[in-house]
């Protein structure tokens, strides 16, 4: 598995690559990017999340997607906390390190690893990663008291939310769907890795390597968010049933995922330091080439 997560990094790298090229050349603009971002968002992530869920119910099933959710929690619990007393004062450094990105960084590596079936216990730590940007991100770019300015009607609209409560009811229910819609909702969800790499490659294009490559704070966040984070989690997870040992790597893979971008997205809407933002994500994508797989190793040393 450690080889097939090495090659779909680097995969992801390359197509990252091109979309470096392609903003540097003119063909992708911010505008662009932005749309590319609202793609993303609003139709592949929750194609990739409903498809997680067309598997058959079973008891294994329904017992992992429950042990999912406990675990999911307790990680993004671990990492809030970790960032709260480390980052004190940088709210953009905080918000970095809390959320990883497993959206568009964490489904690809999945899915070529473990299959589109092991999506389905991804999708608790997506939920609770989002509503904790919501509450705890804002409040601490914003310097407000955690649930200040939270708004369940606007959380419960959004994308995520709503692929996973169609794809909870498809899992419960077992309706099969339409050849021809089924096939649809393969190809949406196949953009998913093409456009996010493509959105870290322009990510990567605005960035001052040099400036970036000397900014201390950016390790720190990298260390915490792609060893120290996964390290904790890979603890954690031991204490769950050895049965569920696809659960278990699927979680480890998330939580060793880089910063989420909508670092990046959340930092613009508020009139942050974008571009610190967007240096949280570039270096630690870059740096989780090396420190994913070396996580997945660890994992099969103490399993």
């Amino acid at each position: 598995m450690i080889i097939i997560l090495v090659k779909q990094i680097l995969q992801m790298f390359l197509l990252a690559g091109i979309g470096f090229l392609l903003f540097k050349g003119g063909k992708i603009t911010l505008e662009g990017s932005k749309t590319l971002g609202n793609i993303l968002i609003f139709g592949s992530l929750p194609a990739v999340i409903i498809n997680g869920f067309r598997i058959e119910r079973t008891a294994e099933h329904v017992s992992g997607l429950l042990w999912a959710a406990l675990a999911a929690l307790i990680v993004v619990m671990l990492s809030i906390l970790i960032s709260h007393f480390v980052f004190r004062k940088d709210g953009v450094a905080a918000f970095a390190t809390s959320f990883a990105n497993p959206g568009f960084f964490g489904i690809p590596l999945i899915v070529a690893s473990l299959g589109q079936g092991a999506v389905f216990y991804a999708a608790p730590f997506i939920a609770f990663l989002n509503i904790g940007q919501w509450t705890y991100g804002v409040s601490r770019l914003n310097g407000q008291p955690v649930l200040q300015g939270f708004q369940p009607k606007k959380l419960i609209k959004a994308p995520f939310v709503i692929a996973i409560l169609v794809g909870i009811f498809l899992f419960v229910t077992q309706i099969r769907l339409p050849e021809i819609l089924s096939s649809c909702l393969s190809s949406v969800a196949g953009l998913n890795t093409p456009l996010a790499m493509f959105t870290v490659g322009v990510y990567l294009a605005q960035t001052d390597l040099k400036k970036m490559l000397g900014r201390r704070s950016l390790y720190l966040i990298s260390a915490l968010r792609l060893i120290v984070i996964p390290a904790l989690s890979l603890l954690i997870l031991m204490l769950f049933p050895v049965s569920m040992e696809q659960m278990r790597t699927v979680l480890l893979i998330v939580a060793a995922c880089p910063v989420g971008s909508n670092v990046a997205v959340y930092a613009q809407l508020h009139n942050k330091d974008y571009p610190y933002a967007v240096e949280t994500v570039v270096i630690s994508t870059l740096l989780s080439i090396v420190t994913i797989p070396f996580i997945l190793y660890l994992s099969s040393l103490i399993w």
